[in-house]
């Protein structure tokens, strides 16, 4: 038996009293969801329950390596052994325990890594997931396996998700309608106390801390310790901020607790002490932890997340508020022993503004490495497996589509072999690729301790210059840094042993078998992991980037890589608001190595555009949005050309094109039969011409040589077109034999004018489009100002003429002003002189 009797120190926990629900619950259904909260056994208890009643191994995946190693030791306490022998635990680069393990505590990644390459698991009989309310992708991904291997390869295998709320309905249909047994935690009653900073302290550009609001979370520390009894957890967002406050806290008892510590450093945090502790943590001791001794806790109310900028390719650890689900959780945390309090650096109006649980990972973080291990799973963008929440579309494509780049997958998203070696190296893919590109030329050591000083997560600002930290850590100046790096540059050479590229990479091997500055060698590795983040400076004495992707960045005014006029980016966030991404990390590389490491996105381009009325033609060689060269191009390419005049005439309007009296005619006259007749006569205003510019105006590529008349007669429709001269004729023949033009515009009647006397005789109006549409008379003077305007003659000879004689016989004595004009000879000559 593994699970203790209730005289075990910790055995009698609130879980004990539905272990046996929980039991059955796995055996007649073979999946389950226990909810219990923080500190009420569900991590200690569960496994142990389950693996005395299923036999077999019992496997438990906590979400962060503190609470692997934490959970693993609180399990061995239980049994009364040492770690190693029936409870063991596993994670990255550290692993306890043999053969005789019963229950093993493991990280979620770790599990992932071990399904992927024998998803049978033999002699395992359960699955625990703890902690699932945090969703954290690995947690998500694992469950969805774990769920794939039951319905296809192991229907014995047992599921149990854990959580620590209520939240659970998505949970249990996932699971199949996994029944949820629910423990009540024995919590004290915790206090709470508002205690806002006495000013708004916002957040800096980038999600950084202001440091006005960390010298207020040590005033409400000092005021806690001041009103209460017991021990102090403070939470605050990130490691940056825990060293702050313990600076601030100078004089006490302070102990940090955060993932990147010694296990040595983290023990003694977790440890009970004879003497009053303030324990200073992250979200790490949410949840998945439990700190003893604990009677009050201190919000910042702050988190750092991951976030992904998926249009710009921008990933980092941002700052933001806390949710009102995380904060109860964190408050729960002075409860455990005793009543206790909890203070929350907001206001309580603040606090009716938080969101109510934190996003779940996968809904904002860079899923690259997630895209990754579906398609290794043989489940492209996760098709035929059970997900809690599906991915959002555009960051699923942003992934897949690097993931095609690195050639980690084919066109259908299914895993290739270089992407199987990208998976067994086990890091984010942009570093996988790295690694194994980086290793012929800069040599397979220096790749390895490179991408190992990248992968540091932590979130820590080390400053813009990794050349500088990389030689730091080979130095040794943080000496628990430099462990964890070698450390990782370990597990990496285990991990890439058998991944090496064909033809390079052996150790120590460099770039052309010459000697690589330090400098550059990081340029290089980083260049390769982010080829969309080279950047070149934008001018003399700038401190500005353009970036390869596309997005503009900045260094730090003060930073030692001003000088360098190139850069290979591995670190910049972009505050909302700017445009420019500020740079958090970076090696200076040359031009030379740019094009190699990035030689995918080098490109020379023949650009013909239109630029202030003409064609300009260039020759461009750039490096993604880097432009390398531009040099004017002699004899363009006649399509292009085309093209680009094209795109001027819709940019500028069709008055760029030389229209002549003729063109702007037939244009009019075009518009009158469309108006009048419709179809097939087409449409010739603005909007339909610059529609169809291919269609009309040829292939003419100089403006000042386009006929626009011509190319406008393209336009009439065939066999239609024979009668146009006579459905909307240039010219009419007046009673006196002259030849008079009609002028049009568009929809209104086109126009006639003409001397008076010119139309002696004309009784009835003449009329065009097939007798539909009288013509407008414009009947003139002598001195060819308009008399009369009228489309009925009859009516004008009989009552407009008399008057129009009237008035105008005496002035022009020498033309004709009959009284009788409709039997009059019409003449556009006058009288002789007698």
């Amino acid at each position: 038996m593994l699970l203790p009797d209730l005289s075990v120190p910790g055995a009698d926990l609130p879980v004990r009293a539905v272990l046996p629900a929980t039991v059955e619950a796995v055996r007649s259904h073979g999946t389950a969801v226990l909810v219990a909260p923080p500190g009420s056994g569900k991590t200690s208890l569960l496994p142990l329950a389950l693996a005395d009643a299923l036999g077999g191994t019992v496997i438990v995946a906590e979400p962060r390596r503190m609470a692997t190693r934490a959970a693993a030791a609180r399990l061995a306490t239980l049994v009364g052994e040492p770690l190693g022998q029936r409870i063991g635990y596993a994670m990255r680069g550290e692993r306890s325990g043999g053969s005789g393990v019963r229950v093993e505590v493991v990280t979620t990644g770790l599990l992932v890594r071990r399904l992927q390459q024998n998803p049978e698991l033999p002699g395992v009989a359960a699955i625990v997931i703890d902690e699932c309310h945090e969703r954290h992708l690995d947690a998500d991904l694992l469950l969805a396996f774990c769920l794939d291997i039951r319905a296809n390869l192991r229907e014995d295998l047992a599921i149990v998700a854990t959580s620590a709320t209520a939240d659970t309905v998505r949970l249990s249909r996932a699971l199949g309608s996994a029944p949820v047994v629910t423990a009540s935690a024995a919590l004290f009653d915790v206090g709470v106390e508002w205690a806002p900073p006495p000013v708004a302290v916002p957040l800096l550009p980038g999600g950084r801390v202001d440091p006005r609001l960390l010298d207020h979370v040590a005033a409400v520390v000092r005021r806690a310790l001041a009103e209460n009894e017991g021990d102090v957890l403070v939470f605050v967002p990130g490691e940056g901020e825990i060293n702050g406050v313990t600076r601030r806290l100078a004089g006490e008892n302070v102990l940090p607790l955060f993932g990147r510590q010694s296990r040595a450093e983290q023990e003694r945090a977790l440890a009970p002490g004879a003497a009053r502790r303030i324990v200073v943590t992250t979200s790490v001791a949410e949840s998945s932890l439990t700190v003893p001794g604990v009677r009050v806790v201190v919000d910042s109310g702050l988190a750092r997340e991951p976030r992904t900028d998926q249009p710009r390719g921008l990933g980092a650890l941002v700052t933001c508020r806390v949710s009102r689900s995380s904060a109860e959780q964190r408050a729960g945390r002075a409860g455990r022993e005793a009543p206790g309090r909890v203070y929350r650096c907001w206001s309580a109006t603040d606090h009716t503004h938080l969101d109510d649980h934190p996003a779940p990972e996968i809904a904002i973080a860079d899923l690259a490495a997630f895209a990754l291990d579906l398609a290794a799973w043989g489940a492209p963008a996760g098709a035929g497996l059970t997900l809690l929440e599906a991915p959002p579309a555009v960051a699923m494509n942003a992934a897949t589509d690097l993931l095609r780049r690195l050639d980690a997958v084919d066109d259908d998203g299914r895993i290739t072999e270089r992407g199987r070696r990208m998976a067994a190296v086990g890091a984010h893919p942009r570093l996988a690729r790295a690694l194994l590109d980086g290793a012929p030329r800069v040599g397979a050591d220096r790749a390895r301790e490179i991408v190992a000083m990248l992968s540091d997560d932590s979130g820590r600002d080390f400053g813009e210059d990794l050349p500088a930290r990389w030689r730091s850590l080979r130095r040794g100046d943080d000496r628990g840094a430099t462990a964890r790096w070698r450390e990782e540059t370990k597990r990496l050479s285990r991990g890439t042993s058998s991944a090496e590229p064909v033809g390079g990479g052996s150790e120590g091997s460099v770039a052309g078998g010459g000697g690589v500055p330090d400098d550059l060698e990081v340029g290089v590795v980083v260049g390769l992991a982010y080829p969309d983040r080279i950047g070149r400076v934008r001018g003399a004495e700038s401190a500005s980037y353009q970036m390869a992707g596309g997005t503009g960045a900045v260094l730090d005014e003060q930073s030692a890589l001003r000088t360098s006029g190139w850069l290979a980016i591995a670190v910049a966030d972009r505050a909302p608001g700017r445009a420019d991404a500020r740079i958090r990390s970076a090696a200076p590389i040359d031009e030379q190595t740019a094009r190699d490491v990035a030689g995918d996105l080098v490109s020379t381009t023949d650009q013909v555009r239109w630029e202030g009325g003409r064609v300009v033609a260039r020759r461009v060689e750039a490096l993604g949005a880097i432009v390398l060269s531009d040099v004017p191009l002699a004899k363009p390419d006649p399509v292009l050309v085309q093209a680009a005049v094209r795109e001027g005439i819709r940019r500028s309007g069709l008055s760029v094109l030389r229209w002549s009296e003729a063109a702007v005619a037939l244009r009019e006259r075009l518009a009158f039969c469309h108006a009048h007749l419709g179809s097939p006569w087409p449409a010739v205003d603005d909007e339909a011409l610059l529609g169809n510019l291919d269609e009309w105006l040829g292939t003419e590529r100089d403006l000042a040589r386009i006929d626009v008349a011509s190319a406008l007669r393209r336009l009439l429709p065939w066999p239609a077109a024979t009668r146009f001269d006579e459905l909307a004729p240039e010219k009419l023949q007046v009673p006196s034999g002259s030849e008079v033009r009609l002028v049009y515009d568009g929809v209104e009647p086109p126009v006639l004018a003409v001397k008076l006397q010119e139309v002696f005789g004309w009784t009835a109006t003449p009329a065009v489009a097939d007798g539909r549409v009288p013509v407008v008379l414009h009947l003139l003077s002598p001195a060819r100002r308009p008399v009369a305007i009228t489309s009925d003659l009859a009516s004008f000879w009989k009552q407009g003429y008399p008057q129009v004689r009237a008035d105008l016989r005496a002035r022009y004595p020498r033309h004709p002003w009959p009284e009788d004009p409709l039997a009059a000879v019409p003449t556009k000559r006058v009288k002789p002189r007698k």
